[in-house]
């Protein structure tokens, strides 16, 4: 048997993996890449140059490490719920709008959580907010008409290199999930009247799910790209189910923790749940759901410390570990781009809180980290809220370091199970691909990836947390106003 190529598009980087039947990972590859933000509150990717030249050079990168190992499968994730508009030819006709970190549709959102009420969250499992696809899809008819009126299809960013490379419009169940409100959570379906009132005349794409075989490579991608011509090509997904795919976080009470640019949650539950304060989705497999959770920065914030101060990471990881536990009274709100769960507050500002002229930049790193941590158990909160069970944690991602999984651990009071494998959706790419072609079914992941190592939480610093953490609820309502404040300044002044 051939090897299984996994390929993920992240927010700020692609990855790939080369991945034999049995998990074995034989090669693996990144390529940086940067969104734009041309106005405060929006934020794209350039379709081509992010997501397909991504996708051409770590194929091209992975080919070479194959040796004489073919390829004969492949699985595919991205960035989303997000919106690329383009001809019916599939050619892009503007950037792609991403997912709830741009923020411009508030009217929409406003409009259409008007229009549909309560229903929206009984049927489509989620309420209306930026990371909706509905809402951006009427600004877009609303403010770019003419780059509407050209618009036949729209993509995500796993859809759209799926089209590419086989010609196949299709989007998988779990994407469509998250295209509130035009998708039925229950019935798993496209809701028709809606899709021809917020978007009248497009094509939309099949549903399939994300392991199902949506086409194979065709000569002209194989030419492009160097893979084999009619090789199997799966649906794919969104990024994090791929990710918490590849951990297996497939179970129910299963949840998966992503430490990327963003922080992401996937609770697997048994029946559809319908939130305010979350969002309800199809699973990744047939017959499963989830509760999923999603704070607008972590590694972002991380990332903007680094450049601001000229450090590396390591070296502010090591700083920030000879930090005690608290920052030395130093709070900090993540909120550097709006917040999504269970705020959905696209105008909440980011805030450090307590500085004095003691605090470095070891403080300031360590409250970064400590604030993603208050976000975590602040959306875990409100998962068992909503009636999800988590029971298992599980990390992934880039940012699963020791550091930083120690310091969630210890705020949330809860083990995170580590695998062996951190590099993400790739891997799970690669899992959809065995899984739609025969060679694994949902459990093999255990085998593929196991667990290596549980973080558990120092009893030692119970307290200090609860109090920092009931700190730092109350700290966003007592600033919401002067944030929203401030946010509407920024707006006008762009």
């Amino acid at each position: 048997m051939g090897l299984l190529l996994g390929i993920d598009i992240g927010t700020s980087s692609a990855k790939g993996v080369l991945v034999r039947a049995d998990g074995t990972l034989v090669a693996q590859a990144v390529r940086e890449h940067r969104t734009s933000s041309p106005c405060p509150g929006w934020v794209e990717h350039d379709a081509a140059a992010v997501w397909w030249d991504g996708f051409r050079a770590l194929t091209a990168q992975l080919l070479r490490a194959a040796d004489t190992e073919p390829v004969d499968a492949i699985g595919i994730s991205g960035i989303g719920p997000c919106l690329l508009p383009t001809d019916a030819a599939g050619e892009p006709l503007r950037p792609a709008i991403l997912y709830g970190v741009d923020t411009r549709a508030g009217e929409e959102i406003a409009a259409q959580t008007a229009r549909y009420g309560a229903d929206v969250i009984e049927r489509c499992g989620s309420p209306l907010t930026t990371q909706a696809v509905g809402p951006k899809l009427e600004w877009l008819r609303r403010h770019e008409p003419e780059v509407y009126g050209r618009t036949r299809r729209w993509f995500m960013a796993s859809s759209w290199l799926v089209h590419r490379i086989t010609g196949a419009y299709v989007l998988d169940h779990h994407s469509a999930s998250q295209c509130t409100p035009l998708s039925d959570l229950r019935g798993q379906h496209w809701i028709a009247d809606r899709c021809e009132e917020i978007a009248p005349g497009l094509e939309w794409p099949d549903l399939l799910w994300p392991a199902d075989i949506a086409g194979h490579v065709t000569p002209q991608a194989a030419a492009a790209t160097g893979l084999p011509a009619g090789i199997p090509v799966v649906a794919g997904t969104i990024d994090a189910w791929a990710e918490s795919t590849a951990v297996g976080a497939t179970a129910p009470h299963d949840l998966m923790l992503m430490y990327g640019t963003t922080m992401f949650l996937v609770n697997v539950v048994e029946e559809p749940v319908g939130s305010p304060n979350l969002w309800g989705t199809a699973g990744v497999f047939p017959g499963t759901y989830c509760l999923a959770a999603g704070m607008a920065t972590s590694g972002a914030v991380t990332g903007w410390l680094r450049d601001l101060t000229g450090a590396d990471y390591a070296t502010l990881t090591a700083e920030a570990a000879k930090v005690p536990a608290g920052a030395d009274g130093l709070l900090m709100l993540p909120y550097f781009a709006g917040e999504r769960t269970p705020l959905f507050d696209p105008d909440a500002r980011g805030l450090i809180h307590g500085l004095t002229l003691r605090h470095g930049r070891g403080h300031l790193y360590r409250a970064a980290l400590e604030s993603t941590a208050y976000g975590v158990r602040h959306n875990l909160e409100a998962i068992t809220q909503a009636g999800g069970h988590p029971r298992r944690l599980i990390a992934v991602g880039g940012g699963a370091r020791e550091l930083w999984t120690r310091i969630v651990s210890d705020v949330t009071g809860r083990p995170q199970d580590i695998p062996r494998h951190l590099i993400g959706a790739a891997y799970g790419d690669a899992f959809l691909a065995a899984s739609g072609t025969g060679r694994a079914k949902p459990p093999d992941i255990a085998n593929w990836n196991p667990v290596v190592s549980t973080v558990e939480p120092d009893p030692r610093t119970t307290t200090l947390y609860d109090e920092l953490f009931t700190l730092y609820r109350d700290l966003y309502p007592a600033t919401r106003d002067a944030a929203h404040a401030l946010a509407a300044r920024q707006r006008a002044g762009a």
